[in-house]
Formats: structure tokens, sequence, C-alpha cells
């Protein structure tokens, strides 16, 4: 398709001429060679020689030079007919003057104290994905991001600056257009128009509490002045599942119980299959028959994205609207995920000193959720059919020992179904009272309503013959945001001193309703649970209500000298209702200063340098995200008999209430230099930080004797320190030709330093100087070999039997001194880098991802079974004749539950490289578009997920080693349309 677009800009014949000139320096009037002169909209274009001097044919003697070289300033240049016309470029400060949001107000980024990331509305859709920040992993250096699973909506996982709570929530905070909003998969990447992040505590510190774990800063799109603006964005493509590990055939499970018979004596030849294989077993060995129970799950899925927009203006109002419909269709059946919204925004000047605006959105989701049928289906015996001879579905083939995993898409047979109406709208009121004097406040309310409804008939996998079973679930919920900001800019002494001081009051509250039915023994199975009145059996009905509130008093000082000395000091109290009274106010501040060294003197006559600037901050920053009445001791009912009588009594929670409960505090130190090398050809930025955080709010669990649980208190401490770097360059630039290379890479060291034990506690797998999740076992040292008889039996095992690592040479295994820190799920570093190349009016974006250094716990190597009895997947065990060191031996005499150290196989390294992002895009030529009333139409392909690299076979790492709901590969075609 491409192909045929692309000779759409010559269909136009029209009267050209040849133009000359010389490209110059604007500063110092010397010629510039190598810069590029197209004419706008086609892929007709040159570059200026050794002197500067340039000459291009047009096709149209009105057409529209655009100049560019690296370092200067874009220009446009009506031609008018002119044969000859001289240019001048000014330098291009490199987006220095670019504004960016900073939270409660916004800064030249120049005059940035704080560690914050700027993503433009381009690189949020170059990657179709269900949530817009999937679309940014590995593109913001410090953020760690994954995605959760392949199901169909799969939320990600996000961590900025590593994890420092054990307990409470290590999420990052969303602001979209000044208001809190945590759920940001509602947002189409279209709508938005940029995108800041927050990493250290002094860029933080203002959002108090809220920012301890960094802060994602949205603006969405206004409409702006001039003419109304159409847009229409939308993709499709198929998922497919590339990478998933193979069970084994029948006859390799048929091979597999043989051996594990003939461990015990009980098979030494196919002689002897009767006796260990029943009549249909064997005709499917003997007659090569079977299922591969997989394959009959894994499909194709589908993705498909419509997005339309309209922007538009009056003299006084501005307006925004868009519609959108994504729906995302997984790899299993009945994985479905639909999801609907309209966003509306308008801003109304009402005069000179008053502009009132809101900004809205309406998101219905509407998703069903497939019971994971992967774990039977990995397992179950492969000689079995799912059929009987009619064709229809078999519930339990197995004389009753195993349920068909099919079962569960049979009409009337499963069906769970969620249904979520949000409503987000914010309203704001800004008065500038003086010329420097400035007041705004913000109105944001987001009102959620959900609904879930599960049916399970008898003949399901969760039931397995059992009663049917109905569930009915409700929430409602209800945040309240209210800000008042005022704030005070000035500049004095000839406009060298500039200083902004700003105050803000800021009431969040939260309220959360959820109710519950449940019955079994449904009268008719088509009624689902639309009717649980006709339930006869265990009728039970729950309902909760939670509330939580945060009042927030913040002050914030920023100076600038020159634009070459600023600083910048902030400071916050909170006062958050989940903890005790006593503890419930805390203060939060934070300092920060920067030097631009390319503004001194000294640097005036460099050529290197188009930008220097070192940062250094301070920060303190709170976590109170505990659940809510952790303060409190909650009852719990028990129905009891008394003389014969039924009656009811009441009994502590499991966890118990902490009358003591305060802030978990974080203190941040962030060092960073900012850098612009050879007129911006690179720049980058490198960050390195340290963050320690105290009074870890965290549940430790109390003896049985306590006749509770747990309690949730401030105990341990936790340590983050580590280095970013993003680099970006512009290798060519040149005529047509555009080339910019990103990378991204950050390291972070994460650790537990202090625990409410003072040493390492096993229970909870917390472990002093680990990162907050690690894997603790035994260390696998292969499997005892033929010849290793004594020493084995030195250690009470056998050849064929797992070997385990003796950490201190005592001669015996136990558990307290011979279990170590085998790794964790955190990755040693992470990377990325980002090819962008465009060739005329064709654009190539490349993304490799990398992250290396972490371990899973592989569910695949725990998928076998060495008595035989349930498959296993393709696995390398031991067998007098193949004496490998992967797997122990086969015995029908033992489970797995019953193999010594059989935990110690399923850890591996989960490092993996992968192609993360390839589009191929092709912008059709303006001079074909402009008969047909479009200002813009792009087309183009994408292919995520296409290849990945690992220790592992058939499988991508980043799933994180579960089984169930693979990451996909997703290949789409899309257009963006422009009127």
């Amino acid at each position: 398709m491409l192909l045929l677009l692309f000779p759409l800009g010559s269909l136009i014949a029209q009267e050209g001429i040849t133009i000359t000139g010389v490209v110059t320096d604007g500063e110092s009037q010397t010629p510039l060679p190598g810069v590029s002169v197209v004419e706008k909209g086609t892929n007709n274009g040159t570059a200026t020689d050794f002197d500067g001097n340039y000459s291009l044919e047009l096709s149209n003697a009105n057409a529209v030079l655009q100049v560019s070289f690296m370092g200067y300033e874009t220009q446009e240049i009506e031609v008018g007919g002119q044969t000859e016309i001289d240019i001048t470029l000014s330098p291009d400060m490199g987006g220095l003057d670019e504004v960016v949001v900073i939270g409660y107000g916004t800064m030249k980024k120049s005059n940035v104290t704080g560690s914050i990331v700027s993503v433009d509305q381009q690189e949020l859709t170059q990657v179709p994905s269900t949530n817009v920040m999937e679309s940014l992993q590995g593109k913001l250096p410090g953020v760690d991001i994954t995605r959760s699973s392949g199901q169909a909506g799969a939320g990600i996982n996000i961590a900025v600056r590593g994890n420092r709570s054990l307990t409470a929530s290590n999420s990052p905070l969303f602001i979209v257009d000044g208001i809190q909003y945590s759920n940001i998969q509602d947002l189409n990447p279209n709508d938005i128009e940029s995108m800041e992040v927050l990493k250290d505590a002094a860029s933080t510190a203002i959002y108090g509490s809220r920012g301890a774990n960094g802060v994602i800063i949205i603006t969405t799109k206004q409409g702006r002045q001039g003419e109304t603006r159409v847009t229409f964005n939308a993709y499709a493509g198929v998922s497919e599942v590339t990478n998933y590990p193979e069970v084994q055939t029948p006859m390799e499970y048929a091979n597999l119980r043989r051996e594990a018979r003939r461990a015990t004596g009980d098979w030494n030849s196919p002689e002897d299959d009767p006796s260990i294989f029943n009549d249909w077993e064997l005709d499917a060995v003997n007659n090569n028959g079977g299922t591969v129970w997989p394959d009959l799950f894994l499909s194709k899925g589908a993705q498909q994205d419509y997005q339309a927009g309209v922007s538009t203006a009056t003299e006084n109002s501005r307006f925004y609207v868009s519609l959108n419909y994504f729906n995302e269709q997984g790899n299993q059946r009945m994985d479905e995920l639909n999801r609907y919204s309209l966003r509306a925004n308008i801003d109304h000047d009402i005069n000179d000193k008053i502009t009132i605006g809101t900004q809205n959105q309406v998101t219905y989701y509407d998703q069903n959720f497939h019971r994971d049928p992967m774990n039977i289906a990995n397992k179950i015996n492969p000689l079995l059919t799912p059929y009987d001879d009619e064709g229809n579905v078999e519930f339990q083939p197995n004389n009753w020992k195993d349920v068909n995993p099919l079962i569960d898409e049979e009409p009337g047979h499963y069906e769970n179904n969620n249904r979520t109406t949000r409503v987000f709208t914010s309203a704001y009121f800004d008065y500038d009272i003086l010329e420097d004097l400035n007041f705004r406040t913000n109105l944001g309310v987001t009102l959620q309503n959900s609904r879930t409804g599960i049916y399970r008939a008898s003949e399901t996998v969760d039931r397995a013959g059992q009663a049917s079973e109905a569930v009915y679930q409700t929430g409602n919920d209800v945040g309240i945001n209210w800000e008042n900001i005022i704030n005070y800019d000035t500049e004095f002494g000839g406009g060298d001193h500039s200083l902004t001081l700003t105050g803000i009051q800021s009431y969040l509250s939260g309220q959360n309703e959820a109710q519950s039915a449940r019955g079994r023994n449904q009268l008719l199975d088509y009624q689902l649970f639309h009717s649980l009145g006709n339930a006869s059996e265990q009728l039970a009905i729950q309902s909760n209500y939670e509330e939580t509130s945060l009042l927030s008093f913040t002050g914030r000082v920023h100076y600038s000298y020159k634009d070459k000395y600023i600083f910048m000091a902030t400071g916050r109290g909170d006062g958050a209702s989940q903890l005790s009274d006593g503890n419930k106010w805390a203060f939060f501040p934070s300092i920060s200063g920067a030097w631009r060294l390319i503004e001194e003197d000294f640097m005036a006559d460099t050529e290197t340098f188009t930008d220097l600037k070192i940062r250094a901050s301070y920060g303190v920053a709170g976590n109170a995200a505990v659940q809510a009445y952790s303060t409190q001791s909650l009852l719990n009912r028990i129905p009891f008999g008394f003389n014969e009588e039924p009656a009811i009594g009441y009994t502590f929670g499991s966890r118990i209430g902490n009358t003591n409960l305060g802030w978990e505090i974080s203190k941040t130190y962030n060092i960073g230099v900012d850098f612009g090398l050879l007129r911006n050809r690179i720049t980058g930025t490198i960050d390195v930080y340290d963050t320690r955080t105290d009074d870890l709010l965290m549940d430790r669990f109390l003896p049985p004797t306590s006749g509770v649980r747990s309690i949730t208190e401030n105990i341990g401490a936790t340590r983050n320190r580590g280095i970013e770097i993003s680099l970006n360059t512009t290798p060519v630039q040149q005529g047509i030709v555009e080339w910019n290379v990103g990378l991204n890479w950050f390291r972070n060291k994460e650790e537990i330093v202090e625990l409410a034990t003072g040493s390492n506690d096993i229970a909870n797998g917390w472990f002093i100087g680990e990162p907050t999740q690690a894997f603790y076992d035994y260390e696998k040292d292969g499997i005892w070999q033929l010849g290793q008889e004594a020493e084995a039996e030195s250690y009470g095992q056998e050849p064929g039997e797992i070997r385990v690592v003796d950490q201190n040479n005592d001669g015996e295994i136990d558990s307290n001194n011979d279990r170590i820190v085998l790794g964790s799920p955190r990755p040693d570093w992470s990377g990325n880098l980002t090819s962008d190349l465009t060739v005329g009016n064709f654009d190539l974006n490349i993304q490799v991802f990398a992250r290396v250094g972490q371990m899973m716990e592989y569910e695949f190597y725990d998928i076998y079974d060495p008595s035989g009895n349930e498959n296993s997947h393709r696995h390398d065990y031991w067998t007098p004749e193949n004496p490998t060191n992967a797997y122990p031996r086969p015995n029908a005499g033992r489970t797995q539950g019953s193999t010594q150290y059989y935990s110690s196989i399923l850890y591996e390294d989960a490092s993996f490289l992968k192609l993360r992002n390839v589009t191929l895009g092709y912008t059709i030529p303006k001079s074909f578009l402009d008969r047909v009333g479009i200002s813009k139409l792009r087309v183009y392909a994408t292919g995520r997920n296409l290849w990945v690299k690992s220790e592992v076979d058939n499988y991508d790492p980043e799933r994180g080693g579960a089984m169930s709901n693979p990451i996909p590969r997703l290949l789409v075609g899309g257009i963006n349309l422009e009127l």
C-alpha cells in the first residue's frame, strides 16, 4: 500500500523554477554547509555545499521552502516566484525556552532545578498500546515499566527509581489537568498534549505525601485559535502468542510414565505397557492418538482503536472534543475488552483578567474475563481426547479425575463480566488580580460505578460438579479534589532578577462503597448472575464502606538571577486521616539549585557546548498509602451455637489496629547535569540520586498466641540509589534525510537496610542488604550422577536426585544454614535505544529495550510431574542413559512435593533484549492532499514485541515467570488524518 501511495505527489504537473541562494549564520554571518532545503510537502530537496550555496529545481513557482539545520531554528519561506533567496538562520536554544509543567505552574526548561523528563505527543502515540504508559517503556530513565500479562486490558507495573515501601503502595501519582486521577488507562494517547515525569524529591515535594513515589503530570489537548481542526486516528491488527513453551506430546508423556515406572521396577519394556496404561490410554499409545491441550486454547487475538477529535475556537472560547473506541480481543476465547470514551475540554475568557474552563471525560468499560485454562491444559493427561463419540465436549474425560478445561467455553457454563462507568470532571476559575498576581481554584470530581457478575455452572473447572455458583458485586467510588493556588511572578533589577512565590491549599477525599451477593444452586442456568434470589443454597450478602481524606498547605519560592543562578525551596504540610491522632500531620521540605555554566563569560567562546547546567537538590517526602482504618481494631461476626440455639458473636479481625501509626518518610539527594554539544546535535542528562526511606509502613506478623495475625507498624528502612543517563543525537540531517537516535540507561540498587527484628525476616522474604523482593532457597548444583553414589549417600540421596550446594560445607543440608538469597525480580540495569529515520515522506522508528540482571520464578520449570501421572513440559530429565544436570529422574513413587529440593529448580535469569517496536510510515504529499481538502494524511504499519532474546526459549521474561496469559506479538496498520 505504501508503494502505491508514493507516486501521488507527482500526479499534478505544475510550472517549475530553479531557485538558488546562500544560507548563513545569523550571528557570525558565516556560510553554513549541510543545511537542508526542501520544497515543503514533497520529497524534493537538497543540502548546501561547503560555502553555504544551494540550488533547487521547484515544481511550483509559489512553493514554500523548508530550511532546517541542527542547532538552528527551522524556517519556512514563501518563494513567490523568486529565483534567488539568501537565507539567514538563527541559533535554536534547543528547547531551553520550552515551557514544562512542574506542578501547580510552568517554567522554562532552562530554569528547572529538579529531575524532570518531558515527553511530547509524538512519543506517546508511536507505539499502539492499551495503556499510554506502556508506550513509554524504556524511554524514561529511572522509570521501570512492565506489562503485567498478555490478558486483554492487562495493567502495567510502574516504579520510579525503585520500590521504597514493603507494604504501602509504590505507585507514582498521576495528575491530569491539575487533578489527581489514578485511572490512567482511561486516557487515549491522542488526547494528550504533553507529559512530564517528576522523579526527585525537590520536584515532587510540592505534592507532599502523594508524590513520594514520583509524579506523572499529564496535560490534555485544548482548543486553539485559528481554523477548526479535525483529526482522525485509527489502527487495527492482530496479536499472536509466539513465545510459549511446549508440553510433551502424547508419546513423550507415555515415555515419561514408562521411565517413572521403570524407576520403581514396574516397567522394563513396551511389553509391560498394559500394566501401566489403561485400555483407552494404551489405544492412544499404540495408535499415536491423544491431544496437545494447550493448542486448543491459544489463538490469534485482535486490537483496534478509533479516535476522532475536533479542536476549534472563537475570539474568547476554545473547545476540544474527542470520541474514542478501543477493542482488544485476547489470545484466548472469552477474553475481550471494549472501551468507549468521550472527552470535552472548554476554556472561556470572560474578560482580560478572568478565565474559566472545564475538562471532562466519560469512560465506559465492558470486559469479559476467561478463567485461565493453561494451568490445566499444561498438566492434563495428553492421551485423553476432549470430545466424546458424538463430538461433544466431555466434562470429565478421565474417569472423573480431570475436568476438561474446554468445558468453561460451552454456552451458559461460565461468564465473568465487568462493566464500569467512570466520570472524570474538573473545572477551574483563573483570575489575574494584578499583572504579577494570579489566583486559581481547581475542583475535580471522579465518579465510578462498577458491576461484576460471575456465573459458574456445575460443569465448570471451578465447580467441578458441585452446585452452580453466582456472584454479583457492585462498587461506587467518589473522589473529590479541591485546590486553591495563588501565584506571584515578578522581575526586577532590569530583568536580571526573577521571583515566583506560590501558595497552595489542597483538599482530597475519597469514599468507596462495595456490595457483594453470592448464592449457589441456581434454579435456571441461563439466568446467570441476574437472579440470585432463585439460588437455593448458601446465600450470602456483604457490604463495605471506606473513607479517607487529606488536607494540605504548601508554599514555594523560585528565584533566578540572569537565568544563571537558580534557586527553589518548597514546604508542604499534609494531614492524612488514615494515620493515628498525634501523627496525622507531617511537614515535607525541599531545596534545589542550578548553575547554568553556559551563561558564564568563560563559556562565551566555546564552540563545543551549546548548553551546560549543574543541578542539585534535597527533599523529604512522605507516604501514608495504607489501608483505611489501620489504626482501629475491627470486629468480625462469628455464628455459633449456645444452649443448642444459634447465636451471633464477635471477635477481633485478623489485623489489630495501631494507635501510633505515622508517616513513612523518604529523603532524597539528587545531583544532575544537563548538556548540549555541537549546537545541540548531542544533548543529554545525567542524574545521580540516593533515597533513604525510614519508618516503613509494613504489616508485621504476630505470634498465633496473640489471637490476631498482623499489625501495621512503622518499622524498618530501605534505600534506593542509582544513576540515570539520557542521550539524544542527530547523526544525520541533510536534505530530505534526518536521523535521530535516543539512548536511555539507568541502574538502581534497591535494598532493605533495617527490619523490625533487627535481622532477616525469612517468613516474609525480607533480607537486609537485598531488594524488597528476593528469592531465598537452596542453590541447585545439578543432579547426582552415577559414580557419585557414596557422596550422595552421605547426604541421604542417590543418583538421579537434585543436588544442592552445601553452603557451609558441614556435610549436612539444612534450611537454616544452606539456603541463600539467589536473586531478585529487580533488574541490575535497564536500557533503551530508539532510532527515528525520516527520508522524504517516509519515516521509520525502531525501538530496542533491555532489562538485565533480574531473576524470575519460572512456572514452566514447575510443570513437571516425576510420578508420570500428569503431563509435563518438555524437560531434560535424568535417566541412567541420559546423565543430565537439568531435572531429576522420574519416579512413580514420588510426587513433586516429595522430591527433595525441587523448589531449587524454579529460578532462572530473566534478563532480556527485546525488539520492542518497529513502525514504518508514509505521509502523503501535501501537493496532492490540498486538492482533496486534507491537511495531513499518514499511513503506517507497526510491529510490537517482534523479537525477544533471553536465557529461556519460547518465553517473554517480561511476563515475570507466569505461564498464564503470555505476552503476544502485535501487528497493526493505521492512519493519522487531519482536516
